[in-house]
């Protein structure tokens, strides 16, 4: 079996975007232009490919990351060139959520595309999720196209959103089009390359219409042109000359040009229009062919071998070994777990075994299917460059490498952002219990940022989560995916304790009895550990993560080897149990510096005992606090309640960073504690008559006050 199109015409690019900034109405556009469905749906009406959840058509909002297959002829060919198969790019798009407490599909999904556009809203510009998701691109270089959307509606401005790109996200950001006329009157748009405008006639604005540029933009569109070839021909010595020396480029080379820039990172073209209104998508669509890379222009994917340690290198070829990276597990009621997996090089076929490197386990590949969001096309074969899905697999988790067992080779796993929010959650009836666990169970196999644990002290089963929304789905989709019915207490900060000072601390756990006993003695320093840099290379006998690390630095053996670990594991359990109110501590660096042992007493046990006691009594020395989620907060609201909603976020002990205008709104930008942010959403309708709308996201972790610690400390330990 051979593929269908050839690797220098495929692209796999994701839609992302904040929420409601009309990513999904864009890929509904891009599914209808390119033809794979023939009406387009509505997020208004419910009936969009993409939000095939029936919690995605309730809220209109993406909760999970649907993958969609199309293919595309640019605009620019003659009709009868588009028909020609020669002619097509074959798409694998996925259109991501852009609500923040289902960041964790962008960034897995951001983790195995070549590319991405960047939808904004035109009268909003960037937005808190907009920075969140360009930072996600910036970690795994995805070159990334920008569409200013929206320009249709009252209050857009391409220009005031353009400048909001410049100054928060990148100054590399240039313009390819214009759009003639705005709000009401967004006709259409001026390509500056192509030098030319265009409208969007026929059904659904599917017929691009070419005509000169009106006469009052030529002065704009001039103006523009020659800052776009500046930017272009900086990035060619060659190039530059010429433009230097009068000479005129032609449109072949500057779009070769722009092309090497933008899969460089070194520019952001960025588009204008109104997906709603079927204004602009298709010239976003030629862009992705033009700029945004194919898996041939991207760098070879780098790994490890397992065993040896040793960089391995696999290039995007049908021909190397077969290498594949599993970014996403979903339940499927029909046909069971789908396992959706990039493939970096080789090929795999259905009925074969597929080696899990990460597990050093194999399984056998039943089925393969290629996704059309919650449709399936089985496949026999799925090659170099392709997204895909398998059916059934057991042992198979998020960020687990597929590859040849005869060419090991195990990729980098994907890092996730952890929960901020939790919740006690019970079984209604004895029938739900063992129904519950196993519902929880398959939910948190899906999502890597939602996590189980179960309360040592009470029994209960506590859920943690990205945010209220997320664990707010998490029970719905177990009520109806899975028929279990609960009853959930109120959310609950995810607090941490951590400490700021330093201590040193010996201890001996000796016990007598009849026969043997037991004995461990440790010498153990604390200190706060800097901020995890995975690039930062730590000695070799130092163990180091994000929270956490462990220092061996015993001479002279005065403990056994086979002691350490037992030593590590019981700093760690102590770590768990935290000190000041029983919550986990993180950001600590623990060095083994000394101890003995008993030729027969000494024992894993003992040592363990040790080190957690050791540690338990160095924290409480080492000036020990609790920390807190602070969120970043951003709220936009008419003028006149200005006042009242700086005074209500300095009440809630925020730090207002930035207050800006917005069209004919303000926007207030604050870091506040995401304790005192609770059922702020109504109370903030109720201060600005319904006027009002806030975003959220976690920013980062902060010592929390005495006064306030001293009240979290009181409800957990009951004042003991």
């Amino acid at each position: 079996m051979q593929r269908d199109y050839p690797l220098e015409r495929v692209r796999n690019f994701g839609i992302v975007a904040h929420v409601d900034a009309g990513k999904t109405t864009t890929s509904e556009r891009v599914l209808f232009y390119t033809g794979s469905q023939h009406n387009i749906g509505e997020v208004h009406d419910g009936d969009t490919t993409t939000d095939w959840m029936e919690q995605e058509k309730e809220r209109g909002i993406t909760i999970t990351a649907a993958a969609i297959t199309c293919f595309w002829a640019p605009t620019y060919l003659s009709d009868t060139e588009r028909q020609g198969k020669e002619k097509k790019y074959r798409f694998n798009v996925i259109d991501t959520p852009g609500h923040i407490d289902f960041t964790v599909e962008v960034k897995r999904s951001l983790r195995v595309l070549d590319g991405a556009v960047v939808v904004f809203d035109g009268v909003a510009g960037v937005e808190p999720q907009s920075e969140t998701n360009w930072r996600y691109a910036e970690e795994a270089s995805v070159p990334r196209i920008c569409f200013i959307n929206k320009l249709d509606r009252t209050g857009a401005s391409f220009e005031r959103s353009y400048a909001s790109i410049q100054n928060r996200l990148s100054k590399k950001a240039v313009r390819i089009t214009l759009p003639i006329g705005e709000e009401e009157k967004h006709e259409g748009v001026i390509h500056l390359l192509r030098q030319k405008a265009y409208y969007f006639e026929g059904e659904m604005g599917n017929k691009v219409v070419e005509k000169e540029i009106p006469e009052d933009m030529k002065a704009d569109a001039d103006k523009y042109r020659a800052e776009l070839i500046e930017r272009i021909v900086e990035n060619d010595e060659v190039l530059m000359n010429k433009y230097l020396s009068g000479e005129e480029i032609d449109l072949d080379t500057l779009r070769t040009t722009l092309r090497k820039a933008v899969i460089a990172n070194e520019i952001f073209p960025v588009f204008a229009g109104s997906a709603l209104k079927n204004k602009g998508v298709q010239l976003v669509l030629d862009a992705v062919v033009d700029f945004l890379p194919s898996p041939l222009d991207i760098p070879p994917i780098v790994g490890t071998h397992p065993t040896t340690g040793e960089e391995v290198i696999r290039h995007a070829s049908d021909e190397e070994p077969f290498a594949a990276l599993a970014f996403k597990l979903q339940a499927d009621p029909f046909v069971g777990q789908l396992t959706f997996f990039r493939v970096y090089s080789g090929t795999i076929e259905s009925g074969t075994y597929i080696y899990n490197s990460t597990t050093g386990t194999k399984e056998r590949l039943g089925r393969i299917v290629r996704l059309q969001a919650d449709k399936r096309e089985e496949v026999k074969k799925v090659f170099a460059g392709e997204i895909a899905a398998a059916v059934g697999l057991k042992d198979a988790k998020t960020s687990h490498t597929f590859c040849d067992e005869e060419n090991p080779i195990v990729l980098d796993q994907i890092k996730f952002p952890e929960p901020v929010i939790s919740l006690r959650i019970e079984p209604k009836t004895k029938a739900d219990q063992e129904k519950m666990g196993m519902a929880l169970k398959r939910l948190s196999d899906e999502d890597p940022t939602f996590r189980i644990k179960s309360d040592a002290d009470t029994g209960e089963t506590v859920i943690m989560g990205m945010g209220e929304l997320h664990l707010e789905i998490i029970v719905d989709r177990m009520k109806r995916e899975f028929a279990v019915e609960a009853n959930v207490g109120k959310p609950q900060v995810s607090y941490k304790e951590t400490i700021q000072g330093e201590a040193e601390v010996e201890n001996k756990y000796i016990k007598q009895t009849g026969g043997k006993g037991q004995y461990g003695h440790v010498k153990i320093k604390i200190k706060p550990l800097p901020e995890y840099d995975p690039e930062e290379k730590v000695p070799k006998n130092a163990k180091r993560e994000p929270g956490f690390e462990f220092i061996d630095a015993i001479k002279g053996g005065v403990i056994p080897g086979e002691f350490i670990p037992a030593v590590e594991k019981g700093i760690r359990e102590a770590m768990d149990r935290g000190i000041l109110a029983g919550y986990k501590m993180t950001d600590i660096s623990a060095e083994l510096n000394f101890g003995s042992y008993h030729d027969v007493d000494s024992s894993e046990i003992a040592y363990k005992i040790a080190a957690s006691q050791a540690f338990q009594e160095a924290a409480k020395k080492a000036r020990p606090v609790i920390l807190e989620p602070i969120m970043k907060v951003e709220v936009v609201v008419p003028e006149k309640f200005m006042g009242d909603i700086t005074g209500n976020l300095s009440g809630k002990r925020g730090q207002i960073e930035a207050m800006e205008d917005r069209g004919d709104l303000k926007v207030v930008r604050a870091k506040v504690p995401l304790s005192e942010m609770f059922g702020y959403v109504t109370s903030l309708r109720s201060m600005t008559e319904g006027r009002g709308s806030s975003t959220m996201e976690f920013d980062h972790y902060a010592v929390v006050p005495q006064n306030v610690a001293a009240t979290i400390i009181e409800a957990r330990t009951g004042g003991k």
